[in-house]
């Protein structure tokens, strides 16, 4: 399993309707063979910050399956208007994983 991690700043003032759209958006990046879930979490300390995580079974299905897909592109036009600046995403992982 690979963890995709996507810090995401959202312009000022729009972080609701990014919200929206964001709820939108989720039957896109879901429908992606290889995706295990998705979650988006919003910061405490900066209200325009998220993060945003999700699981893919390899890191190609995340590179080459969504985002050389057709729904990536409505993917982007329903929320990379939103970012400033356009986010780092980064792909981890496991190491050591402490279930109790």
């Amino acid at each position: 399993m690979i963890l995709e991690v996507a810090t995401l700043n959202i312009k000022k003032g729009l972080s609701k309707q990014f919200e929206i759209d964001f709820c939108s958006a989720e039957k896109y990046i879901s429908s992606i063979d290889g995706y295990i879930s998705h979650t988006l979490k919003k910061c405490i300390e900066t209200p325009d910050k998220y993060l945003l995580l999700v699981k893919w079974e390899t890191i190609e299905d995340h590179t080459k399956g969504f985002r050389e897909s057709e729904v990536y592109l409505k993917w982007k036009k329903l929320l990379h208007h939103y970012y400033e600046p356009f986010p780092i995403v980064e792909h981890y992982e496991t190491l050591i994983d402490d279930i109790k």
